[in-house]
């Protein structure tokens, strides 16, 4: 790894200056490999924990919002620490951006272990409170178990790679997470049927993975020191100033990851309702989904660190530059890939199961979401632009648009109410894809105007 410390401290923010629409590839496409690495190890752990059985897939389901749960909040405020640290490098404050950054590491501490004592002693009853059916518990309680008891790796990880995104460093993440992943890929097979560990030894697989990349992390910014920011815990500086711009960044953007957990949560819910495997047929379906989110996710976080630096420098030509190329390359990315998918979706789901009703439910997912890839993209691109303006409400209040108060009732309304078949609960998410779309742009439109008037106001 390159040393960085030999470079001149902005050497990074004054390139990204020069060459707006490079640098969200230069920070987006070793994200995007990180990511592609991380979809690989997912179809691949489906594929081992399909040969399980269709309950241990529909078990791995009810564990998702809860996993995701933990995530979300952490990747909330690791976006708000990540958007502080680069508002800070855009304004050559480094030692304000370093301080930040070890407030960074003790949340994740201290989030990570109230999430795995949570996890371990009430894994049991919030499973039953998701509606996971009796049969499939067994599996869904021992999966969570050892999850839960991996939090604090997970946690502190999400937070750890947030510190290198706002310096704007997304190639040693990259490097940390392909190699857990790899070792993840590495010992899905050995835990699961080599020492016949059945479900639990995938969790654990994704546990020991998970350490090892808090250890890499460590390893760079502790002992090599090869990171910008040189972090001293010992001399460590509490700054209420700095954990408030990180909550009033990251608490919304937390709030909208536990909205989508609790989403995930609804519609296994009123999946169920039909079937188990309907519930598998929709976590399989989602594999596919994740190619699509590779480059899409990749622009989205690279602009929250461009758009974040920009803020930082007054620089506001370049903020509305970088939002336009952001939005066009993803809605370019979804029209293309949502055609793509909606052609191969008959033919790719064959490799995790041989189950015709799987297979159907998650056919019929991707070619009722691949014509709205484009509206996705640009609801993603314009929540995580505003993040990098300062500001985390508006993607919780269009998270909450989205999945509470249209996609989420609409759905019970149709499969619950109206007894439709489980393609209707597909229809309730596509109007709420077209509804949250629209009105990201609205709001995005209207924080630039507000971002141009304090930018004139200091110029004069």
């Amino acid at each position: 790894m390159k040393n960085a410390g030999t470079d001149s401290k902005y050497s990074r923010l004054d390139s990204f200056i020069e060459n707006p629409r490079k640098a969200i590839w230069t920070l987006g496409l070793p994200v995007m490999m990180g990511m592609a690495v991380q979809t690989l190890y997912s179809i691949v752990d489906m594929f081992f924990v399909a040969r399980i059985s269709v309950n241990a897939i529909a078990a791995l389901g009810f564990n998702l919002p809860l996993f995701w749960l933990a995530m979300g909040i952490s990747f909330g405020l690791g976006t708000g620490v990540t958007a502080v640290i680069a508002r800070f490098m855009g304004a050559k404050d480094h030692d304000s951006a370093t301080n930040v950054a070890e407030h960074g590491i003790l949340l994740g501490l201290l989030i990570g272990v109230l999430f795995s004592a949570i996890g371990l002693i009430f894994g049991e009853d919030i499973l039953r409170i998701l509606g996971t059916p009796a049969h499939v518990l067994p599996d869904s309680l021992a999966y969570f178990q050892v999850i839960a008891s991996g939090f604090l790796f997970m946690i502190t990880g999400i937070f750890l790679r947030s510190i290198f995104s706002g310096e704007g460093d997304t190639r040693t993440p990259v490097k940390i997470q392909i190699t857990s992943t790899v070792l993840n890929i590495i010992l899905d097979p050995i835990l699961i049927f080599g020492f016949d560990m059945g479900i639990k030894g995938a969790a654990w697989a994704t546990i020991i993975s998970m350490l090892a990349g808090v250890i890499l992390y460590s390893r760079v910014i502790f002992i090599k020191k090869s990171n910008l920011l040189q972090l001293n815990l010992a001399k460590f500086q509490f700054n209420p100033s700095f954990v408030k711009d990180i909550f009033r960044i990251g608490i919304p953007s937390s709030i909208s990851m536990i909205i989508m957990s609790l989403g995930t949560a609804l519609f296994n819910w009123i999946l169920v309702h039909y079937s188990a495997a309907v519930v598998a047929g929709f976590q399989v379906a989602t594999r596919l989904d994740q190619i699509f989110f590779l480059p899409i996710m990749a622009i989205a976080s690279s602009l929250v660190t461009l758009v974040g630096m920009f803020y930082g420098a007054k620089r506001l030509d370049l903020i509305v530059q970088v939002i336009k190329d952001g939005l066009r390359y993803g809605i370019t990315i979804g029209v293309g890939t949502g055609i793509l998918f909606y052609i191969i979706a008959p033919y790719a789901f064959r490799i995790f199961t041989d189950d015709v009703v799987v297979n159907e439910v998650a056919v019929s997912i991707i070619r009722t979401f691949a014509p709205v890839y484009w509206l996705i993209a640009i609801g993603m691109t314009s929540g995580r632009a505003l993040q990098g303006l300062g500001t985390g409400v508006p993607s919780m209040i269009l998270t909450a648009i989205r999945v509470a108060l249209v996609s989420g009732p609409l759905a019970y309304y149709f499969a619950v109410v109206l007894d439709k078949p489980y393609q209707w609960v597909w229809y309730a998410s596509v109007v709420a894809i077209f509804v949250t779309a629209f009105t990201s742009i609205l709001w995005l439109t209207h924080r630039i105007r507000k971002v141009r008037a304090e930018v004139e106001t200091l110029a004069v």
